[in-house]
């Protein structure tokens, strides 16, 4: 029998209810999948425009109607779940709380007097609700499975027997009560960190004790402290780890040095930024014949160091990565160690983990080996010494830098070639006083100098993914930890394209990786220097997958490369730690670790790495506040860089700080989100703010306790 059309002839509408017949019968058929709804048209035959304008209608219907379930914007799939569900619990200061369920489909509102008092973040059961017509689905938390957050950051109010936490971040609606003799020394006014040891379920208020005094507001260290602590990210080192990282060797006896391959007489370098301290690389570099160079590169060895179990390595897997904020580095390995005996300091002996490539000169790795080694570094080089170099061709080991130079420029244009995607985004950098207070704003890019280290790190970070990963037919590798970046998300892609359309740009949507990426390569080159530069690379990044942690290697779409890992930075990255040692298991001949515990650590370093950039992007929003603070009244060139229902957010050209202008500042119409076309639109006057679009600004009014900038239209 042929299968029904649905046309789009506005005599013949497809009846909704033959419709919702159809996409039941096609889910009932496809119980474990999702779809868009494109996809559901194709398969069921609607066709045109009117069509699929009614489809979408019925498809909204039925998920209103929790027959469907939006498992992300614009895809369902049946909804089979139960009344019973696990999840987490995303608390909102106005009462609004919502439960986002595993399955990521569609989330469910949890009233205040049924929370339980969760807190935001935790994972809880929740039981769903019987469904009132035209409202959201609604639930109960019935157990609370795991506390997240328990401690939180504020400013001490006190009262004469007591006192409470006014809190910095706005997660709970009620402050937090904490008993005079729970104080900790603290005094009004102080800036504190306090746990919450009680909330009793009749309670308005949760019951806390102070843990810390951070200092006052607007004190630096006390904000930067404030902001780690708000993210449970730690502010100072144990004392027991500091005392255990004393008491290890800083001398190398001969007998490790005799089991290494010695490169203390090949010429070796590194190149950093002028303040760092932790030298986790370096590169060496000789002459084999008329047309092949040995580069090695050379990694700082933290794990002969540190072993596992050790007190140093629980603190530095709990930490799992160094935290870079404004003005100070917390390092996830004591500053002994990091800064100290691993860092491959020039004119010292250092022990590393070393990729060894021979390269032509057309950058064709001939063969590579890994091997534990010695090294001596030369100079220790800023990427401005090197760059200075490589543009004039002259200075210190210019033959050196400008031939690592030539090999890199050819790595790098293979990779595009490809279809690695080139994100060159700027670094928003202050020039600070002794007290730590913001001078001025300036960015930092990337140039020749950065992207020559960078090659050789990615080339060897490849083959150390390569030598575990890469196996013969028929074979499993043994189980290893990953840097995958899956691919973008179709969808994503088309709603991306759909909103450079009005710049008057446009990608591939469709084909290969490698177009889909030279398409989006393209599109970032002609964007370069044009008012939608930022705007257009902000969204163009958020259409990516994020890039995590995984035992289950897809590769990685960015980069172009089916295998990468992690090897080249472990004084700063717990994962760069763990593939160090299984690379040298299983060079050793040892056989796989489970794959169950290793991947339980890549969460919890990407969970980690998520929170040392949360904590990164507050410090640098708190700086930005503060450098504006002094600037009330002046105005400024900016652009619309989001669009919210409750305002728009602008960014200054001349210094990237953002702030908001209220809704209740657009006085002149009701203004309506239109979320999809990225604007806000005056109900009566038709008149829109978009996203991009130019707009002058006047600073009214800097809140540094809550990172916050307030703008007017000038």
């Amino acid at each position: 029998m042929a299968k029904k059309t649905f046309v789009s002839a506005n005599s013949n509408k497809p009846k909704k209810k033959d419709l919702q017949a159809s996409i039941l019968g096609f889910f009932n058929q496809n119980r474990e999948k999702q779809f868009n709804y494109k996809q559901i048209a194709a398969a069921i035959n609607v066709k045109g425009e009117e069509g699929r304008r009614v489809l979408v209608k019925v498809l909204d219907k039925m998920r209103d109607a929790d027959i469907l379930l939006e498992t992300s914007r614009g895809r369902y799939r049946v909804n089979d779940r139960g009344l019973i569900l696990e999840g987490r619990f995303e608390r909102r200061s106005n009462g609004k709380n919502f439960f986002v369920p595993d399955d990521d489909a569609n989330t469910v509102f949890i009233s205040e007097r049924n929370s339980k008092h969760a807190m935001n973040g935790d994972r809880v059961r929740v039981q769903l609700l019987a469904k009132r017509k035209r409202a959201d689905t609604e639930g109960v938390v019935t157990d609370i499975l795991e506390r997240v957050q328990t401690r939180f950051v504020g400013t001490l109010d006190m009262q004469k027997y007591y006192a409470f936490l006014l809190m910095d971040n706005k997660f709970l609606a009620n402050d937090i009560f904490i008993p005079k003799e729970d104080l900790n020394g603290a005094q009004n006014g102080d800036k504190v960190l306090v746990e919450v040891v009680e909330w009793a379920e009749k309670a308005n208020n949760p019951v806390g004790k102070v843990i810390d005094v951070l200092g006052k507001p607007g004190e630096n260290t006390a904000e930067m402290h404030a902001i780690l602590a708000q993210y449970n990210l730690p502010y100072t080192y144990p004392e027991n780890v500091m005392k255990y990282a004393e008491k290890v060797p800083d001398t190398i006896s001969e007998d490790e040095i005799a089991r290494r391959e010695d490169f203390r007489d090949v010429f070796t370098i590194t190149i950093d930024p002028k303040d760092a301290k932790d030298f986790d690389d370096a590169l060496s570099l000789r002459k084999l014949s008329s047309d092949t160079w040995e580069v090695g590169v050379h990694i700082a060895d933290v794990t002969h160091y540190v072993k596992p179990g050790d007190i140093i390595d629980e603190e530095g897997e709990k930490r799992a990565t160094s935290v870079y904020l404004v003005d100070r580095t917390v390092p996830m390995l004591p500053e002994r160690l990091s800064n100290g005996i691993c860092s491959l300091r020039p004119n010292e002996e250092k022990l590393c983990f070393s990729v060894i490539f021979d390269i032509s000169n057309k950058a064709e790795v001939k063969k590579h080996r890994i091997a534990r080694t010695v090294i001596r570094s030369n100079s220790r080089l800023t990427y401005e010494d090197a760059q200075a170099v490589i543009e004039t061709g002259k200075g210190d080991f210019s033959t050196e830098i400008l031939t690592l130079n030539e090999l890199a420029k050819q790595f790098r244009a293979q990779r595009f070639a490809n279809g690695a995607i080139n994100f060159e985004r700027y670094e928003v950098k202050f020039n600070l006083d002794e007290k730590g207070k913001p001078l001025g704003i300036y960015f930092k890019e990337s140039k020749e100098a950065n992207h020559l280290i960078e090659e050789f790190m990615l080339l060897a970070n490849k083959v150390a993914a390569e030598t575990v990963g890469k196996v013969g037919k028929g074979k499993k590798a043994k189980a290893f930890v990953y840097r995958i970046h899956d691919l973008p998300d179709p969808e994503k892609l088309d709603t991306l394209n759909t909103f450079i359309l009005r710049f008057g740009h446009r990608i591939k949507t469709t084909g290969t990786n490698v177009d889909v990426a030279k398409s989006i390569n393209s599109l970032l080159d002609k964007i370069q220097g044009r008012p939608e530069e930022n705007l257009i690379e902000t969204i163009a990044i958020r259409t990516m997958a994020k890039a995590v942690y995984s035992t289950k290697n897809v590769g990685h779409y960015g980069l172009a490369f089916d295998y990468y890992t992690h090897f080249t930075s472990p004084i700063r990255r717990y994962p760069d730690m763990l593939v160090h040692r299984l690379l040298e298991r299983y060079m050793d001949g040892g056989g796989s670790v489970n794959q169950g515990d290793l991947e339980g650590e890549c969460k919890h370093c990407s969970q980690m790495e998520q929170l040392a950039a949360n904590a990164e992007r507050d410090s640098i929003k708190y700086m930005q506040v503060e450098f504006m603070s002094d600037k009330i009244g002046k105005v400024y060139d900016g652009v619309v860089s989001g669009i919210t229902e409750w305002g728009i957010y602008v960014e200054i050209n001349e210094n990237k700080c953002e702030g908001l202008v209220p809704i209740r500042e657009l006085d002149d119409d009701y203004y309506e989100l239109d979320e999809k076309n990225y604007r806000l639109v005056g109900r009566r006057t038709k008149h829109e703010y978009r996203l991009g679009q130019p707009i002058a600004i006047k600073v009214m009014r800097t809140n540094l306790e809550r990172k916050q900038l307030d703008f007017a239209l000038a």
